[in-house]
């Protein structure tokens, strides 16, 4: 029998604890020894110790604390902290997943090391190069020794950048795995009252493109109070969301209107959103969980990595002064994800596990 490969995973942000325990559940079926570095890029309860207690995660046999902080600061912290890690265990192979600075540090480190870089969620693209998420994503690709690609569009962009075909897997999308796990979860009640009435809105805004510009956020919470005189609005903010508000002293305004709750769990956050008529955020992944349970979505930011949604009409780009108009205006009624085929078949995982498995053998 031949011998099972041994991975690091670097991990430290909300979306890649949950892909991490579709991939890591997977693993442990199969032997695979993992050794999980969480950076601490998430690193209070609300945004990370509640991923591992509630999806069952393996607890990180690494934690290297780094928290906040300038985008060199935290990714030069990072990186040193993961190039001890690997130069300790020595792995057959690191895995990243995503495009955070925890990602990229990951990458840089095993690079260096000559060990190599299993990339989930490869080949995606906003050409955007202000975006850091984009430079983080970019770079670890071109690091990789395997690509895993949620989408086929996430192919043609790697082959088009010269990366070679014998790297990169079409594997389907991991949270879809997820998402699909817990779709009828009938454990975990409502987050809030709101989300019980038919024609509720689910909030998140967390990016610093939205955060960090005063006209876009004072935009975006007019825009929300305006929904709320009509409809139920739900908004789980996020840390970060939530000092910009108290900066701009726009917290009370926004809180007078729209149910302004605590971060949600991801059970939680899926029930939200099978309860919702409508998701507004910003974030990537939301994006594609409110596909996944039927949801359409309007995405503020100007850009989507998740082309696919938009060119099929599930999802739509809008400017924080288009917003209230846009949450009126008529949505389409989506199919079923998996007759789609847009994001694979459910089992990105064992898709990962397999090619893992025979790169390392």
């Amino acid at each position: 029998m031949p011998k099972k490969p041994k991975i690091v995973t670097v991990i430290g942000a909300r979306p890649q604890f949950i892909k991490a325990a579709e991939v890591s559940r997977a693993f442990a079926a199969a032997g695979v020894e993992e050794q999980i570095l969480h950076t601490g890029q998430h690193y209070d309860h609300a945004m990370s110790d509640v991923f591992f207690e509630e999806l069952g995660i393996p607890k990180p046999r690494y934690h290297l604390g780094v928290g906040s902080g300038a985008h060199g600061a935290q990714t030069g912290q990072m990186l040193e902290g993961v190039e001890r890690v690997l130069i300790n265990e020595r792995p057959d192979g690191l895995l990243v997943y995503g495009d955070t600075n925890s990602t990229l540090a990951g990458a840089l480190a095993a690079a260096k090391l000559h060990i190599p870089v299993f990339h989930i969620e490869a080949g995606l693209r906003s050409f955007n190069r202000r975006m850091p998420e984009e430079i983080n994503r970019v770079l670890t690709d071109h690091t990789s020794a395997l690509l895993f690609c949620p989408t086929k569009t996430a192919v043609h962009n790697l082959l088009r950048e010269g990366l070679g075909q014998e790297q990169i897997s079409l594997c389907g999308d991991v949270m879809f795995d997820s998402v699909l796990r817990h779709a009828n979860d009938k454990d975990t009640p409502l987050p809030h009252p709101h989300l019980a009435q038919a024609d509720a809105v689910l909030v998140t805004i967390h990016r610093a493109e939205n955060t960090d510009n005063p006209r876009r956020l004072s935009a975006i919470v007019k825009a929300l109070v305006g929904i709320a005189e009509q409809r139920p609005v739900v908004f789980p903010l996020h840390p970060r969301t939530r000092v910009a508000l108290m900066k701009l002293e726009l917290y009370e305004t926004l809180a007078n209107k729209v149910a302004c709750i605590d971060p949600l769990s991801y059970r939680q956050m899926i029930v939200a959103q099978r309860h919702s008529s409508l998701i507004v955020t910003d974030s990537g992944g939301l994006q594609k969980e409110a596909f996944f349970v039927g949801r359409p979505s309007l995405v503020v930011r100007n850009e989507t990595e998740w082309v696919e949604l938009v060119e099929h009409g599930y999802t739509q780009l809008v400017e924080p002064e288009d917003l209230q108009n846009a949450a009126f205006g008529p949505h389409p009624q989506l199919d079923d994800p998996r007759t789609l085929g847009l994001y694979g078949d459910g089992n990105a995982s064992g898709h990962i596990l397999a090619e893992i498995e025979r790169f390392c053998s």
